[in-house]
């Protein structure tokens, strides 16, 4: 969140922290993950100095603003900001984004004691339509579980939470939960390019059942008289390993694909990406990560279908290039990293585009890949 306001920040800073006094000048480099508390004079001219190359390195990308994102032959990798809040569309406008490739739905039922109703969840939905004058607005349904909690819900304590009573399973197990969420975006969808997305999909049975609840939301609103958009496009969250290794059947069910890297990469690494202490295996460059991020992109191609990256991956430097000699046709990102993952595809053909990747993919180990990237990046 901090890094969709363009605000700097650090995490996991942990007992170091203690040493920092109320009152402290702190210098905060976010890029570098550096914190210095009460610098000596140098430290801050050196700060001032990066503050201006940071400047100077905003002010030339600020000429990608009103680019589509391509390669330098042209090859388009539509690029997309991710939002919590209808409010959040507002920036992503602002800074050339082509459409919001992630609403975070789940930030409406957080911090409160009650559930959203129809007519807010319909107004949010719809003013995010309106602000992006319609460009596409991905708006995934209800992802709660592992570690976002819903008070409303009171959802019981599980032992293993990321592999438990989460997002699709629990609107498929509460369908009257679901119901509302989708009767509201069915009404907001009259007002712009807005497209449903379920998360967390492991099986054809559960995309055909979230698709079934979608059509009796649609009948329930027809009998009502109530106005909505009947043409919305349906895609999925592809971020359990047997998603994508199904991929090939998934893709004739929907719509689009979104790869949700974070989860993915923790789940296929069986690395928790919140573990300060296995952080370490949390590796997006990892061959196994990269082949089953192709076998989507191929899956989805394949079959005529849109295949996005909507996770961390899609945002970190140097990593649209990567994704693009994948297959992947759209990446989503924080509204501030749009203008640099644009700029990094201007800068490279589809065709060395695709040779890193093939040469990513055919690394024996993640640390093997991560020195090409970097050596590709300096070069």
């Amino acid at each position: 969140m901090a890094r969709s306001m363009g605000i700097p920040a650090i995490v996991g800073a942990g007992e170091k922290a203690d040493e920092i006094a109320d009152g402290d000048l702190l210098l905060i480099d976010g890029a570098a993950g550096e914190v210095v508390a009460q610098p000596d004079e140098q430290t801050l001219a050196d700060f001032a100095e990066r503050q201006k190359a940071d400047a100077a390195h905003r002010a030339m990308l600020a000429q990608y603003k009103d680019k589509e994102g391509a390669t330098s032959d042209g090859r388009r990798v539509i690029i997309e900001g991710n939002i919590g809040t209808p409010d959040d569309a507002v920036r992503v406008a602002e800074l050339g984004g082509e459409g919001v490739g992630l609403f975070r739905s789940e930030f409406l039922f957080m911090d409160r004691t009650d559930l959203p109703s129809e007519e807010e969840q319909f107004a949010a939905y719809k003013k995010a339509c309106e602000i992006m004058q319609g460009k596409p607005v991905i708006i995934r349904t209800l992802d709660i579980g592992g570690d976002k909690e819903v008070p409303a819900l009171a959802l019981e304590q599980e032992q293993n939470p990321f592999l438990g009573y989460r997002a699709i399973r629990i609107c498929l197990n509460q369908p009257e939960l679901f119901l509302i969420q989708l009767r509201a975006l069915l009404r907001a969808a009259q007002y712009g390019d807005l497209r449903i997305m379920f998360p967390m999909i492991s099986s054809v049975d559960e995309v055909r059942d979230a698709k079934q609840v979608l059509e009796q939301a649609k009948d329930m609103l027809t009998a009502e008289g109530v106005p909505f958009n009947s043409n919305v496009k349906v895609g999925i969250m592809v971020e359990i390993p047997v998603a994508a290794v199904c991929a090939d059947v998934l893709a004739k069910e929907v719509d689009f694909f979104s790869i949700g890297t974070n989860d993915l990469i923790q789940y296929s690494c069986a690395v928790d990406r919140i573990n300060e202490k296995i952080s370490y295996l949390y590796r997006p460059l990892h061959p196994g990560v990269l082949r089953l991020i192709a076998m989507t992109a191929k899956a989805a191609n394949e079959n005529g279908i849109e295949v996005g990256v909507c996770g961390e991956m899609a945002g970190t430097a140097g990593m649209a290039p990567v994704l693009c000699g994948l297959g992947v046709t759209n990446l989503s990102m924080s509204a501030s990293a749009m203008l640099a993952a644009k700029a990094d595809l201007a800068k490279h053909s589809y065709d060395e585009c695709r040779e890193l990747a093939d040469k990513l993919l055919a690394c024996a180990s993640a640390s093997d890949a991560e020195r090409i990237f970097t050596d590709w990046r300096e070069s």
